[in-house]
């Protein structure tokens, strides 16, 4: 079990009341604190009243649908969330990931696994939390019109804050701190995953439109966020 100092929350949104079961009983297991919701209108009140570290996500619900309940969480919010879903093909965990999601776990899933992603997600937060309090820079990286705080680990754009969830910031801390040089689809895996990259090109293409549709004027003409063909990525250095 996790030796976890603060109790992290979970927030469990399912309709299914035996899921919902399940994973509080594993959760509950390994340290963490549980809260159940039925959909996402429920959802979006607990949230309101409870600070929550981490969201697990159906996406078929009633009266508010986890894709619905994911859009406006977003809106205003960079919490982790895990979406769960009998939809399991590859373009389904596209577009979840698109929404805002940070994982994507398949129905029907070992709930053994559903701790571990959980387990996994949270690493990578105190991982990189820790790296950012060992090597944070005196300012802020302040590339062309966009800002990236490296203490309220927010990025603006000509000073209006845009939404950024945990993986889209590592993503761009790891690129805005090295202006000019040119990352690979594993290199940036691996360094923000923390984890070996099996050669899955689709996750980091998501990220990478996400975080272009946020940053760039034109994402289809981006002058930010570059494709070296071949090679992976690059932030430009601005003028």
């Amino acid at each position: 079990m996790e030796n976890m100092i603060k109790k992290r929350k979970i927030l469990l949104i399912d309709d299914e009341e035996e899921i919902r079961e399940l994973l509080n009983i594993y959760l509950s297991n390994y340290g963490y604190e549980t809260f159940e919701a039925r959909n996402g209108l429920e959802a979006l009140s607990i949230l309101d009243s409870h600070a929550i570290d981490l969201l697990l996500v159906d996406i078929m619900m009633p009266k508010m649908d986890g894709m619905e309940l994911v859009k406006q969480v977003r809106k205003q919010s960079g919490i982790l969330i895990i979406f769960m879903s009998a939809k399991s093909s590859d373009m389904d965990k596209i577009s979840g990931l698109q929404m805002g999601a940070d994982d994507y776990i398949a129905k029907p899933f070992n709930p053994l696994e559903v701790v571990s992603r959980v387990q996994a997600l949270f690493r990578r937060v105190e991982k990189y939390s820790h790296v950012l309090e060992k090597h944070t820079p005196p300012e802020d990286i302040k590339i062309g019109e966009l800002t990236l705080s490296s203490v309220s680990c927010s990025l603006y754009k000509s000073g209006k804050p845009l939404d950024c969830t945990s993986l889209e910031y590592k993503i761009l801390y790891m690129l805005m701190s090295n202006p000019g040089r040119v990352f690979s689809k594993a290199q940036i895996y691996e360094e923000v995953w923390g984890e070996d990259y099996l050669g899955d090109e689709n996750i980091i293409m998501v990220y990478i439109s996400r975080i272009r549709e946020k940053i760039e004027n034109n994402p289809k003409k981006p002058m930010y966020l570059k494709t070296i063909r071949g090679l992976g990525y690059r932030f430009e250095k601005q003028k």
